[in-house]
């Protein structure tokens, strides 16, 4: 291209290519005084411009253009920064595999960007544009940061943000961004933080955010402001700071909302503080290295699992939502390390089967404790009862932890065939399963002060007459109670009547009692 073939604003910007300096066509420029030819802007860095003197520092700068035509820089290899601002574009620009040393569009219209496979060394600038249709980034290494602050991307029912496997060696910054369509960064890299604070991310019916094994290595930031409208996933992806939802507001009716599967958080997971969410929230399997919590938050799914953390690890959790979870919390073979809930904020259904949690940091009474453990709708299973009991031990509460496994013993019975139930409640009735010793001793004072009334007042005749020993009411009936000794009265005398009737039914007792005790002790110090 030969400068006798530039308009007027173009031969502007081909003059001052070489030493850098900005061309600023906003003010009183007309559209058609402003617009410059895309194949000018490739020929000038593509080489086309006069040579550089000593000391000039090569740029292209331009500001307030309309450029026209398609800027074309497949696989190019540009040496100069490029900084167009506030430009408006009539075709897509097109950099797949280019190379460059920086990009910047801020503020600028266009109808779409394609940079799959570009190389940029240093930061890659679309903040404040406005963009109709999709941004692509896939495969793409930027060096430096990634800057989409107040950005506008629509492309409904489509790839709106497509940056799959994208490389980026500082910050994604995406506040305020606003995306209709989809926004896809799986296996992206990033090292720096992820910034989507005041975001509003908008695909109905799909994923708003497909982050599927993402690696970040500061913080993942949804807060304050994110919106999303449609599933957000974050499974598998690993980030080596902290993950914060604050405030945020999530909403896929019916559906997941957020699905986080073996998440890996070196840091927090914040599900709390002002969070709101329309929909389902699946943890399977994430790791967090210090708390995961939804401290105030309101978790929306009637009638199906509103939230998941099975097989979670934490060192501490915290349940204390701004008021019941909707819907079904499924807990099952989750860590939870210290676990912080009120009775206020119990879900109705909660599913515990092999949950371990180190520490209850309110522990409460047995009481409400049970009412906790019988929310859960799997039917009976010993391990939540035995957890808890465990908790209590370790706090040197050991009468709540008897009552616990007492409790769990009757809900055991509860699902026995009914003829095996008897032997139950009788153990139950007389030294509460082992768990309450001071029964049998209660059982055995009363079933001997009324022996020894009745017999003080109705003495046995004895079996043979000048042979047998003084009577005495209190050590006959211990010999008729307590089975395994002996004082010589039983065998010595021979009650009649009513006598011989409570002789049989103090002897029966008796066994039983025995009976009962040793299974009871035998079934506490296995347990122990």
């Amino acid at each position: 291209m030969r400068p006798d073939e530039l308009g007027a604003v173009e031969r502007q910007l081909w003059n001052s290519f070489t030493q850098g300096t900005a061309v600023d066509l906003r003010d009183g420029t007309s559209s058609a005084e402003s617009a410059i030819r895309a194949d000018v802007i490739e020929a000038l860095l593509l080489g086309a411009g006069a040579d550089p003197a000593p000391g000039d520092r090569p740029a292209l700068r331009l500001t307030g253009a309309r450029i026209t035509g398609s800027l074309d820089l497949r696989f190019a290899e540009i040496a100069m920064p490029v900084v167009l601002a506030d430009c408006r574009f009539d075709e897509v620009p097109l950099l797949h595999g280019a190379r460059l040393r920086e990009l910047a569009l801020p503020g600028s219209s266009l109808p779409g960007l394609a940079a799959d496979t570009a190389q940029i060394d240093g930061r890659l600038v679309l903040s404040r544009c406005h963009l109709t249709g999709p941004l692509i980034l896939n495969r793409a290494e930027i060096h430096g940061d990634l800057d989409l602050r107040d950005t506008v991307i629509t492309a409904p029912r489509a790839e709106a943000i497509s940056a799959v496997h994208v490389a980026i060696g500082g910050d994604t910054l995406c506040t305020n961004l606003a995306v209709q369509g989809g926004f896809r960064v799986s296996g992206a890299s990033i090292d720096g933080e992820f910034d989507l604070e005041g975001a509003s991310l908008s695909n109905p019916g799909g994923n708003a955010l497909d982050a599927y094994h993402i690696r970040i290595t500061e913080d993942f930031t949804f807060h304050p402001g994110f919106r999303a409208e449609g599933r957000i996933i974050l499974s598998g992806a690993t980030v080596s700071a902290a993950i914060g939802f604050c405030g945020a507001v999530l909403n896929n009716a019916g559906d997941v909302a957020l699905e986080a599967v073996d998440v890996h958080v070196t840091r927090n997971f914040d599900l709390g503080r002002g969070l709101a969410v329309n929909g389902g929230i699946k943890l399977d399997g994430s790791n967090i290295g210090t708390q995961l919590s939804f401290r105030d938050a309101t978790l929306t799914h009637p009638g199906e699992t509103a939230l998941s953390l099975r097989m979670i690890q934490a060192r501490e959790t915290d349940l204390r939502t701004q008021r019941p979870i909707d819907g079904t919390v499924d807990a099952r073979n989750a860590q939870l390390g210290t676990l912080y809930d009120t009775p206020d904020t119990w879900p109705a259904d909660i599913r515990l089967a092999e949950t371990a949690y180190d520490a209850l940091a309110s522990p409460l009474a047995a009481a409400e404790r049970l009412d906790w453990l019988r929310r859960g709708t799997d039917g009976y299973l010993p391990q939540p009862y035995e957890q808890l009991a465990a908790a209590y031990r370790r706090l040197g509460h050991e009468d709540e932890a008897r009552t616990v496994l007492l409790a769990k013993q009757r809900h055991r019975r509860a699902t026995l065939p009914p003829h095996i139930r008897v032997w139950g409640y009788i153990q139950d009735a007389t030294v509460g399963y082992g768990y309450r010793p001071l029964r049998a001793g209660l059982w055995l004072m009363a079933l001997l002060a009324c022996g020894a009334i009745f017999f003080a007042a109705h003495s046995p005749g004895p079996l043979e007459a000048g042979k047998a020993p003084p009577f005495n009411a209190v050590f006959y009936t211990l010999d008729l109670l307590v089975p395994i000794i002996t004082f010589g009265q039983e065998a010595a005398f021979a009650p009649r009547g009513v006598g011989q009737w409570l002789a049989y039914g103090l002897t029966a007792a008796g066994w039983v009692l025995a009976t009962t005790v040793t299974a009871g002790i035998s079934r506490a110090i296995s347990r122990q």
